[in-house]
């Protein structure tokens, strides 16, 4: 892929991964207000499991998407799987993702990634994707050899996965699905009048069904689903992306705040203040969400082992109010 170079959010020249987007406008990026700010990671656990990363040859989300909870949740051997290859079929306006070709499958990587979760000693492991459009199934086997590999390794690890929407892929759900994975994630992203300029390649409405389509192929799995903030949304659409998840019957909502990765990349249209993000998770909570993690460092599997837990529990407390 060719590249250019650009400005990232650390105001430093980076090659372009997304030469898709080079003749796009700049956008430039807004200082972040104190209350997102995160420190360099330095603890040595966050070497670590670096290392081990790569021993392993293995993606992680937190890398390619420059996530700014890395630190935090490397230096608690906390990493979130990336399979399938590091190159998305994809070019969303907001994701750091590198958009291509991608490579043929690894026929290995389940095991390396069951390795890996193993060595980790993880509780909870979150396994997630770029998109594979080029394949007939959207990569949904693939998910099912990592799940039952990670199974077969780590029998008492619950795994959480974040698939891609298997848009225009017939049966793809059901091969995920029957893998019996403990919680089904999938984001919406974005709210629907957003969707031609953030998200081009989805749809709102695929994204929804095949959430409420989990629920169908087994009712008693955990779904989970979330939105970024800050990208031109009113609240009144985010309060109806929270209607349409219940009834859904989504379990779980995430709220973050979006951080603009490039100048190329959608511009922040708002930094959602620390007591909005409480106001969504008041929201949310009286809509009837079992968990909800709504902050604005808040990502899909940011203290996703914690969170399992408190989703598990809330279930149980309300069966048994109802028994």
């Amino acid at each position: 892929m060719s590249t250019r170079l650009v400005i990232n959010h650390q105001n430093k020249l980076v090659s372009l991964r997304h030469p898709e987007k080079a003749h796009k406008p700049d956008n430039p990026i807004q200082r972040k207000p104190e209350w997102i700010r995160v420190k360099a990671p330095t603890h040595p656990i966050y070497h670590e499991t670096r290392a081990l990363m790569r021993e392993h040859k293995l993606a992680t989300v937190c890398e390619e998407a420059a996530c700014p909870n890395i630190g935090e949740c490397w230096s608690q051997r906390h990493a979130t799987m990336m399979i399938m290859g590091e190159i998305c079929t994809r070019a969303c306006a907001f994701c750091n993702v590198s958009t291509g070709l991608p490579l043929a499958l690894d026929e290995a990587e389940p095991g390396r990634v069951a390795e890996a979760v193993a060595k980790l000693g993880l509780r909870h492991v979150v396994i997630t994707s770029v998109d594979r459009d080029d394949l007939k199934d959207g990569g949904a086997r693939h998910f099912a050899k990592v799940i039952e590999a990670v199974r077969e390794m780590s029998p008492t690890t619950t795994i959480e996965i974040l698939t891609p929407d298997f848009l225009r892929k017939e049966g793809a759900l059901d091969i995920v699905v029957a893998a019996k994975p403990d919680v089904f994630n999938h984001n919406i992203e974005t709210v629907p009048r957003l969707y031609p300029t953030i998200r081009p390649g989805a749809r709102y409405f695929q994204s929804l069904r095949l959430l409420s389509d989990v629920k169908r192929l087994d009712p008693m799995m955990f779904t989970k689903s979330g939105l970024m903030l800050g990208l031109g949304e009113e609240k009144a659409e985010v309060g109806q992306v929270m209607d349409d998840f219940r009834i859904a019957d989504v379990d779980f909502l995430t709220l973050g705040q979006y951080l603009q990765p490039s100048v190329k990349h959608a511009a922040v249209k708002h930094f959602v203040t620390p007591e909005e993000f409480k106001d969504y998770a008041a929201t949310a909570r009286v809509k009837g969400f079992l968990q909800v993690s709504a902050s604005p460092l808040t990502r899909s599997s940011y203290h996703a082992d914690q969170d399992f837990a408190l989703l598990k529990s809330e279930r149980a407390r309300r069966l048994g109010e109802v028994a």
